[in-house]
């Protein structure tokens, strides 16, 4: 019976990652060659990389396609968690920002096309599912600060361009793309801090859930 429940489990995981990685590869290629959508927070190919959302979604995909290849190859995955970790952080604070700040600012539905479909939405869920559903080893609360830290280098680098280059101009040549110093430098730095901590925030209710499973 053990056997057999260990079986399921593995191909559930591998299942779960598979869907991953898919997304991830068809999200890029829709940004990467599917044009400028009007009014969303879309650019022109490679330009797509500035954001948050394609870089938390390109980071939570490569270490489903690593973690994959390990399922596939007998190996094991388990020092593999921390970057795991931190991939569903970030596409989880991506589905966040998107579902409760910007979608209710600027409105939902130019959120939810063509690659930000992918995105903003159905990897992230992925994701989210995969984390949760699949048990794991005990998580170290160390790792939940790992899991943060993307996040922090991406404001420190968003925040560091608006410095040294400025704001710049209307949309599509503003380094403010995300609108975050809309309401001067001060907030925009309250509002990364926040987003910060509910990164870390996100992973500790990950690690909770995680670490439940593990002593079920």
């Amino acid at each position: 019976m053990a056997s057999g429940s260990g079986i399921n489990k593995n191909k559930l995981e591998i299942a779960l990652n598979i869907i991953i990685v898919l997304f991830t590869a068809v999200g890029t290629a829709l940004m990467l060659f599917g044009g400028t959508e009007s009014g969303s927070l879309s650019a022109q190919g490679i330009a797509n990389l500035k954001f948050y959302t394609v870089l938390s979604n390109l980071l939570c995909g490569v270490v489903a396609l690593i973690h994959l290849i390990l399922l596939l190859t007998g190996r094991s995955a388990a020092k593999l968690v921390p970057y795991k970790l931190a991939g569903v952080c970030g596409v989880t604070i991506t589905f966040a920002v998107v579902a409760f700040f910007f979608g209710p600012l600027y409105g939902w539905p130019q959120f939810y096309r063509g690659g930000n479909l992918f995105f903003h939405l159905l990897e992230p869920v992925a994701a989210m599912i995969e984390f949760l559903v699949i048990k794991r080893d005990r998580i170290p609360f160390r790792h939940t600060v790992i899991a943060a830290v993307p996040t922090l280098i991406y404001g420190f680098g968003y925040l560091g361009n608006i410095l040294i280059n400025g704001i710049g101009g209307p949309w599509p040549d503003t380094n403010d793309f995300y609108g975050f110093v809309n309401w001067g430098y001060p907030v925009g730095l309250l509002i990364f801090a926040c987003i910060t901590l509910l990164s870390f925030g996100v992973a500790c209710i990950y690690r909770k859930a995680s670490n439940s499973r593990a002593e079920a």
